[in-house]
């Protein structure tokens, strides 16, 4: 490969790198109050702010160290954590699934890196590319990369800060989760026709998290949802 062909591949790269990150800066805001509240939990469970740091950095997955964090105690429950976070953490595999014909330009391993990074928000803004164009490695990474640091220095600062932080609701720090998923759900609505499989899931979610203490609803809602969403492409077809 010449090295006019090198420096367009290099040019594209941090084009793609840069238009990623650039499409994921307003959710890295949502990041700061999901941080910091979840290294002050920690840090309240008896965490030191480096295992904050290293739980966020391993597991990365905020809905699922919320959970761990409150269920967290002396003896640790490892089995109930690892049943209560692999539960939680069981969306990804629909996500992975949704996302994976989109991949064709991607390595195994930089799939595989994709993957680990894969988060609610990086997930439904590679989506919407995908729906737009292309979908490349580098610009996935543009939107992974800089969203897992944030996330990595607002649990840490959270942690390091832990007793400042009190009475979250008082600032509206209860409502981001649902503010921050009301836009990824907007953000990927078309068409009407795509309220049924929301509608659906939305409703079978309540009706357990109602009926079956735990967090089986998540896994129910995502189940219910994908099979009402099965059952209209076949409808369609």
């Amino acid at each position: 490969m010449s090295t006019t062909e090198l420096r367009g591949r290099s040019d594209r790269w941090r084009i793609d790198f840069l238009l990623g990150a650039w499409q994921m800066l307003p959710l890295l805001i949502s990041v700061i109050p999901f941080g910091l509240i979840l290294g002050a939990a920690a840090t309240d469970k008896g965490l030191s702010p480096l295992e904050t740091m290293l739980m966020s950095g391993l597991v990365f997955a905020g809905s699922a160290q919320f959970v761990a964090a409150g269920l967290w105690h002396h003896p640790v429950p490892i089995l109930v954590i690892v049943a209560s976070t692999a539960l939680i953490n069981s969306r990804h595999l629909l996500m992975g699934a949704a996302l994976e014909s989109y991949m064709r330009l991607f390595r195994p391993a930089q799939a595989y890196l994709a993957l680990f990074f894969l988060a609610d928000e990086i997930w439904a803004t590679a989506l919407r590319r995908a729906a737009e164009g292309p979908l490349t490695p580098a610009y996935y990474f543009g939107l992974a990369i800089p969203f897992y640091l944030s996330w990595l220095f607002w649990t840490m600062l959270g942690a390091f800060v832990g007793g400042v932080i009190t009475h979250a609701e008082r600032y509206g720090f209860d409502f981001a989760f649902a503010a921050v998923f009301l836009v990824i759900l907007f953000g990927l609505w078309k068409h009407q026709r795509r309220l049924l499989p929301i509608a659906v899931s939305a409703a079978v979610a309540l009706l357990v998290w109602k009926l079956v203490p735990g967090v089986w609803y998540i896994f129910a809602g995502g189940l219910a949802g994908t099979a009402a969403a099965a059952l209209m492409v076949r409808s369609e077809a």
